[in-house]
């Protein structure tokens, strides 16, 4: 009987098996720290390269906080705290939203712009090294596999955000 055969037999959190959660888990905090160790010299923590990517990747008009939330898939709390950070360090500015008041359009300035540049170098040779842990005929469909889960895991908190709601 192969591994494979024995681990169907398994319950789906046995110790034995390879879990969705820890590896997951485990995957995100070791990417996290070689990014974090990686770009240390740089002045910029993950979570702020993030916000700055998904800036120039937005809304050229700019992007509100809670888009940028979403878009992040993050909390209110910790954006929050990262525009800050951010807005001191020169890279963005918030300014009025032209309709909404309680909103600010979030820009990103040349300043961000340039750091975004340094950092996404960094990023793309990381990825690259990473990926190349995977046969290259294996790293999209990979990529494409992670992103079906990763949007498996959002419906599943929107399912059980709507349930606690309704209950």
């Amino acid at each position: 009987m192969s591994t494979e055969e024995h681990n169907d037999d398994l319950p789906i959190d046995a110790p034995e098996r390879k879990r969705l959660p820890l590896l997951l888990r485990r995957a995100w905090y070791g990417l996290n720290q070689a990014f974090r160790r990686s770009i240390s010299h740089a002045g910029a923590t993950p979570d702020q390269f993030t916000v700055l990517r998904t800036l120039s990747e937005g809304d050229p008009a700019g992007l509100t906080q809670s888009e940028l939330t979403r878009m992040m898939s993050s909390d209110p709390n910790t954006v929050a705290s990262l525009l800050e950070r951010i807005e001191k360090s020169g890279w963005i500015e918030r300014k009025p939203h032209e309709i909404d008041r309680r909103a600010n359009r979030i820009l990103l300035l040349p300043a961000g712009g340039e750091k975004l540049d340094e950092l996404r170098i960094i990023a793309k040779n990381l990825q690259a090294n990473l990926l190349g842990s995977l046969p290259e005929a294996k790293r999209e469909p990979f990529l494409e596999e992670l992103a079906q889960v990763a949007d498996a895991c959002h419906q599943a908190a929107e399912t059980a955000a709507r349930k606690k709601r309704d209950s």
